[in-house]
């Protein structure tokens, strides 16, 4: 049994915030910035290739009514919403979770770099999504 399924039994306590039939939702005890949510599945999945459609807008119905609170209650003007998908990713707990990260001015916090495509590299992608 993994640590949220522990977590999600009641066995370890956490820091709630939300939880329905579906889903629980509760506070990163490592938080990126204070307010930083964890929203997950009851169920166990591993990410998000496994979970049903049906569980998947559950949790997602969930993530946005956190982003809303943290608007509303904390007062933040932004949020991010991530998912890490496997452990090349960053996914350190293999149960499906995603982030909801209250975001302020001058946080320090910031995006993955980005790049641009070599010649030909964008229609040779395309062509292979497409195929």
């Amino acid at each position: 049994m993994c640590i949220f399924c522990k977590i999600i039994a009641h066995d370890i306590p956490c820091h709630q915030v939300y939880e329905d039939e579906e889903v629980l939702a509760f506070l990163d005890i490592k938080p990126v910035n204070p307010g930083h949510i964890l929203v997950m599945p009851k169920k166990h999945y591993q990410n998000i290739d496994d979970i049903s459609e049906d569980d998947f807008i559950a949790v997602m119905l969930v993530v946005k009514k956190m982003g809303k609170l943290l608007k509303e209650k904390l007062g933040v003007v932004g949020y991010n919403v991530t998912e890490n998908n496997d452990p090349i990713s960053g996914q350190i707990v293999p149960h499906l979770h995603f982030h909801v990260i209250p975001r302020h001015a001058g946080d320090g916090h910031v995006q993955w770099p980005q790049s641009e495509y070599g010649p030909g590299e964008v229609e040779e992608i395309l062509k292979k999504l497409k195929s």
